[in-house]
Parts: structure tokens; sequence; C-alpha cells
């Protein structure tokens, strides 16, 4: 490394602890902060720089550490502390992972944010590891999300949170923030990370849809289908006369419109008029028989369906590649 090189990555290094040294510490400047950060870097494309965001468990105030790419190689780190007269041991003395659940890549998430992100549901429904890891996945998506939320945007976030968790009316919001403690500013800025996580899925969906619905175009032809699962097989042709079932076994008859990809498999690919089965299905045998069937267009509801779908499938992979790291205390 020249000389050169040597005073210019001194500067660079100068200008990174002023950066640090004028970020506000309360968890709602955090997304200032991230911005601030981001334009700087911007300015300094060789270092790579790259803001970390420290939230200290039952503390009000966060860390910033802001890494630097070195010329020669490496990554130098960079913390900057305020003089506010307590002594570091004392108030770095907490394990680092205390008070978190979870580390999904660059987000580290705290207990009590995993609590308020999951709705209301039954015991036994969705797995609440897997909607934890997605949320975060999304949080790591957003990270340097500076663009302004508009009223709608967060007016659709704070509904969805609301009926998320039997909130019906501003009052009963009022007392759920008194019980958990939580003042509007810091609900103002849960709210804003909701909204931005729901438009980065909604532009994602939008980006995807063309191209999967393209590739399973099949998939999302509308069909109109009448079936019978039991634990004996039925013969086909008692579908078509009304009352043909009578007589038969304990069954059950399902009749409705899918997309073709939601049919039981014996049915998805089935042409008009035709009748499938008796065929092994689960436990027992499925009889069917296709009523309609009308083929897949690139409609704004069916490139809706295709998008939450190829979202699915992205999120999936995001998820495989990952680092996933549980913090159980």
């Amino acid at each position: 490394m020249t000389a050169v090189s040597v005073t210019a990555f001194a500067a660079v290094l100068a200008e990174a602890v002023e950066l640090l040294r004028g970020l506000r510490r309360r968890p709602t400047a955090v997304p200032e902060a991230r911005s601030l950060a981001a334009a700087w870097a911007a300015t300094h494309p060789e270092a790579r720089a790259q803001l970390v965001v420290g939230m200290r468990p039952d503390s009000p105030l966060v860390d910033y550490d802001l890494l630097v790419e070195h010329p020669e190689g490496g990554t130098v780190a960079l913390s900057a502390s305020p003089d506010d007269g307590v002594p570091w041991p004392a108030e770095h003395s907490a394990h680092w992972a205390a008070g978190y659940l979870v580390t999904v890549d660059r987000v580290r998430l705290r207990v009590a944010e995993a609590l308020m992100l999951l709705p209301r549901r039954p015991y036994g429904d969705r797995d609440v590891h897997d909607e934890i890891v997605e949320q975060c996945l999304l949080m790591n998506e957003t990270l340097e999300d500076g663009e302004p939320l508009d009223d709608a945007d967060i007016r659709a976030a704070a509904e969805e949170f609301r009926t998320g968790h039997g909130l019906r009316d501003r009052a009963s919001t009022l007392a759920w923030l008194a019980e958990m403690s939580l003042s509007g500013e810091q609900f103002e800025a849960f709210i804003a990370g909701i909204a931005r996580r729901r438009r980065f899925r909604r532009r994602k969906e939008a980006e995807l849809a063309p191209g999967h619905f393209a590739a399973h175009r099949c998939d999302f032809d509308r069909v109109r289908a009448l079936w019978v699962t039991g634990s004996q097989p039925v013969n086909g042709e008692l579908l078509r006369g009304v009352g043909g079932l009578v007589g038969c076994g304990e069954a059950v008859v399902t009749v409705g419109a899918r997309w073709a990809r939601d049919l039981p498999a014996p049915l998805r690919h089935a042409a008009h008029d035709t009748l499938v089965g008796p065929v092994a299905y689960g436990d027992g045998y499925l009889t069917g028989i296709v009523l309609e069937r009308r083929v897949g267009r690139d409609d704004p509801e069916t490139l809706a369906a295709a998008g939450e779908t190829a979202f699915d499938e992205w999120l999936a992979g995001r998820r495989r590649r990952a680092s996933i790291e549980w913090h159980w205390l």
C-alpha cells in the first residue's frame, strides 16, 4: 500500500468516526442511521462500508459499529461510544445475546419483538419458528430501505397488525400499548417496519409473477370439479347422476372451483368431463370428475396468485441460504 493510499484510508477512517459519533442511538432512529450510513458508503465505494446495529437487552439505546474494508485486505471494525460517565465494563457487562431470540443473517431479533410479530392463532397452527425466521428474512431485505412510506402503506400495516392481535378499535389498541409498555413513537416505528416488509413483498410478488405463470401456466387453469374421498372405492359413473351416491359407504363429497394447482393431484391436469378413479389417495380412495376447465390467463387475479406462489418459493430458497442461530437462554 503506497503512502497516498495510507493517507486516503486514514481520511476515510476519520470520516467514519465522525459519522458514528453523529448517529442518534434511540431504536426509533435506526432507519435514519442506516440511511446516513448508506449515503456515506456511496461516497466511498472502495471501502465497502457496512453499518452493524446492536440492540442492547433492557436498554433504550442501540450501539453502532461500522465495518470498513482495508486496502490490503481484511476488515476494520469501528465503534464510537459517547462520554456519558458510565465505565465501559459496566455498560457492556451483559452477554451480547442476552434478551435475543434468534439471529438471521444481519438481523438480531429480541424476544419482545418476536412476541409482537406473532398474531393470535389457534394452537397447532403454522409453526411459530418458521414465521419468526421469515419475518427476519424480510427484515434483512428492507434494512437499507429508506424510501418514504405513504399513508396508505401505514394504514394497511396498522390494520393488519390490529386484526392479527384482536385489537378492534382505538381503545383496545391504546390498552394493549399500555400493557406492553410501548410508547406511541415505538409503536409507529414497529408499524413502519411492517409496512416496509409488506411493500417489499408486494413488489417482489409483482416482479416474480409473470415468469412463474409462464413456467407453470397449467397450474393456473380455473377448474370446477366434483370428487369423492373415502375408505372404499366409488364407481365414477355414479357421479354423473343425481343421487348416485346414495347407498355408498361413508364418504366426503367436494364440489367447487379451484386453481388447478389446488386440486387433489389426480384431478389437476384432467380434461373437461373426464372421470378419474377410483385411485388410491391418502388413506383411502378418490373418484372425481372435471365439470369445467378454463385455460389460465395472465389477468390480474391469476398473476396475483402466481406471485404469491412464486414469492413463497423465493422465500424458501432465501431461507436455505440464510445463517440462522437460535439463542436459547
